[in-house]
């Protein structure tokens, strides 16, 4: 299980994007944000309707200098197929076979070696700024990991349903 504000687990995996096979590593994104997104299969229902979320709202999480890469236990070969299902994607998918990275991060399901739904936020300095996992029949919101984002960039305070925008609480004060 992860731990907030400790240390993300370092990965390198080969991955697809715009056509082309390369290997993502942890240390490429340091310095920004990252959603690190793990999903469980490729060619599946709920999976497709989450990968065209974040692909519809991608340049919301560029202009919050924030990365955002996708994990599955499928391999480079059916990323790339199902990549070109959907017509292509704004952002990598990583193959993680074996699942040692879902594995690292907390988030692999024992019963069918594919990871949960999970998406987890890294800030630059590279630690785990948060963490939620959704049940397998239940698709992720991406809006909520984009207020969740704004959230976390303020450095404040933010109450429940905060939204940009609205006030936050200087976290120095005593509640």
């Amino acid at each position: 299980m992860l731990v907030l504000n400790s240390a993300a687990p370092d990965f390198a995996l080969e991955g697809v994007h715009e056509g082309r096979v390369r290997t993502w590593r942890l240390a490429d994104v340091r310095r920004q944000w990252l959603v690190l997104f793990f999903y469980p299969a490729d060619f599946s229902f709920i999976c497709p309707t989450e990968i065209r979320g974040f692909d519809r709202r991608f340049k919301e999480f560029q202009d919050r200098r924030c990365a955002v890469l996708g994990v599955s236990v499928d391999d480079v070969a059916s990323h790339r197929a199902w990549v070109d299902e959907l017509g292509g994607i704004a952002f990598p998918l990583l193959a993680d076979p074996g699942g040692a990275t879902a594995r690292a991060y907390g988030v692999l399901n024992p019963e069918d070696g594919r990871a949960f739904r999970a998406t987890v936020v890294i800030s630059p300095e590279g630690t785990v700024a948060y963490v939620v996992v959704s049940p397998m029949n239940v698709g992720r919101s991406v809006e909520e990991t984009l207020r969740v984002l704004d959230a976390l960039q303020t450095g404040r305070l933010c109450p429940a349903d905060w939204r940009p925008g609205e006030a936050t609480l200087d976290p120095a004060l005593k509640y």
